[in-house]
């Protein structure tokens, strides 16, 4: 517990330029699910873009100095734009996401509380005209997916080899304290951005 208030303590400040990303993490390989014990009834079957898992989705929402502003944890089954509206609460200005985040409800109901939604479109969607800033700036969201490798890769958050659901849980806290308290440093593309 104090270690999840330590977390919430540390959440970044409010900036106005938002990325939003979500990263499996998975509990056991897919041929064991049957199997497995530890998670059982709290982890769910879901799909990437590198295929099934079974396990749980971290939803991470960064500011543009790549401070961590709201998170949450839910089961692998759970599609990216459903906690959006919840992690997205109190932010007003502009939100990067990639395209699992694109839905026209959710653009409408986030626009509607002062949030504007940016996203590449897919091939079949028609295109709207961008701001050269905005371009840069979702040309620069790759690099939640570098900050998101390195909070898992540098604390080797891997749930699999938990056998307790506290340590587990506790280990990943562990981890977004950890790159809380020494995030990555800004990228340059956001220097001239206020």
């Amino acid at each position: 517990m104090p270690l999840t208030v330590f977390l919430l303590s540390r959440m970044g400040r409010r900036t106005g330029l938002y990325s939003i990303d979500s990263t499996s993490l998975p509990v056991c390989h897919p041929r064991r699910i049957k199997r497995h014990r530890v998670f059982a009834g709290l982890a769910e079957r879901g799909k990437t873009s590198l295929g099934w898992f079974f396990g749980f989705k971290l939803h991470l929402v960064f500011n543009h100095e790549r401070q961590i502003v709201a998170l949450t944890l839910t089961p692998g089954n759970v599609h990216d734009t459903t906690p959006v509206e919840q992690l997205t609460r109190d932010l007003i200005g502009k939100l990067f996401g990639d395209k699992g985040y694109v839905g026209q409800d959710l653009a409408h109901g986030l626009l509607r509380r002062g949030l504007i939604l940016m996203t590449r479109v897919r091939r079949n969607m028609k295109r709207l005209p961008v701001s050269f800033l905005d371009k840069a700036l979702l040309n620069g969201r790759t690099i939640v997916e570098t900050i998101i490798g390195h909070i898992k890769g540098f604390s080797s958050l891997r749930l699999p080899k938990h056998r307790s659901v506290f340590n587990a849980f506790t280990h990943l806290t562990a981890a977004l304290v950890a790159y809380q308290i020494n995030p990555l440093p800004p990228k340059p593309i956001f220097a001239f951005v206020p």
